[in-house]
């Protein structure tokens, strides 16, 4: 628990002056919301009578909309097809201010849809539409023009690897020394098939699943999972790892040798869709404001716990933070 509460409303009213990249696999969240009053006489699933949609950045695009809902710039780099749901996302995304000059339309590719349906607060079925093969050398160079053009100005890099074919070896073994050469922070939620792609990055938020996954190993003890975050933050030679573990809070994992259990600041669980995205975007904002990873993982337990108790893939304020924060401390 955060004691401190004067240095963190300092440290969460820097966010406004940073500047932040994410660079990933860019989805558009479909949710069709509606009621269940019978079940299909065609086969034993329930009838959803739809009432209405909505629609909202995903993935990568989720963690921009996260960041820029706590206040600061950011830039946001990946792919959309050329049709009528990139239209949609590109709308929703300048809606909330987000620079979409790093993103780069790809007319052979649709862009990637999850469609939930939602009826009485709870997901029924979610159907996804989207291609993985990986992305054409000329789309990365297109990306890698705008991400040369931008690297001075931010103050760290966010890879959000959702497994669609745009973080591949070819973009991180090209991105992760032009990170580290201009010394910035570079914070990956990962991917288990590619973990071997990380190596040198700065932090990695795995949940338990991914971590156990990654290291080869089965978390049955406490003690299980200290050696799962030691072996995966030895193997990356990072700076830290922030393992998530749902109800049982977070640890943390430095480079130092310390570990820190974080217990969980949800009060309400309701909706656990994109609440891995809330963790990277506040724990990344809160390193590239120079403070220990400990606060910014607090920090970014705090954000989660607040996500989860929303209905949908959401985000939070940097004052419902604070209020948050003040109110539990």
């Amino acid at each position: 628990m955060i004691k401190d509460f004067l240095k963190i409303k300092r440290i969460i009213a820097k966010f406004k002056k940073l500047k932040i990249m994410v660079i990933g696999d860019l989805i558009l969240d479909e949710f069709l919301w509606g009621d269940v009053e019978r079940i299909s006489p065609e086969a034993p699933v329930p009838v959803v009578w739809v009432r209405s949609e909505s629609f909202m950045p995903g993935g990568a695009s989720n963690v921009a909309n996260n960041i820029a809902s706590l206040g600061a710039k950011v830039y946001l780099s990946g792919i959309t097809g050329k049709d009528r749901n990139a239209d949609i996302l590109v709308a929703e995304l300048e809606k909330r201010g987000i620079n979409l000059d790093g993103v780069v339309v790809d007319g052979q590719r649709p862009t990637t849809l999850k469609t939930r349906i939602i009826a009485h607060h709870q997901q029924v079925v979610r159907v996804d539409r989207e291609r993985l093969d990986s992305i054409d050398d000329n789309m990365y160079d297109q990306m890698f023009a705008f991400i040369n053009k931008k690297i001075k100005e931010v103050d760290a890099i966010i890879i959000e690897d959702y497994g669609k074919g745009l973080v591949t070896s070819r973009l991180l073994s090209r991105l992760i020394p032009l990170v580290k050469r201009h010394k910035k922070i570079i914070t990956v939620d990962p991917k288990v098939d590619h973990f071997s792609y990380y190596k040198g990055v700065s932090s990695i938020t795995p949940n338990l699943k991914e971590a156990q996954e990654i290291s080869g190993l089965k978390a049955k003890t406490e003690s299980d999972i200290d050696k799962i975050g030691r072996k995966i933050l030895k193997e990356l030679n990072s700076e830290s790892v922030l393992l998530t573990l749902g109800e049982g809070g977070m640890r943390l994992f430095e480079k130092n040798g310390k570990i820190i259990h974080i217990p969980t600041m949800a009060q309400d669980v309701f909706d656990v869709s994109g609440a891995g995205d809330t963790v990277i975007a506040a724990f990344t904002l809160g390193l590239s404001c120079g403070i220990n990873p400990r606060y910014a993982a607090y920090i970014a337990n705090y954000a989660a716990g607040i996500v989860v108790g929303k209905v949908g893939v959401a985000t939070v304020t940097s004052q419902e933070l604070l209020e948050r924060i003040k109110g539990v401390r």
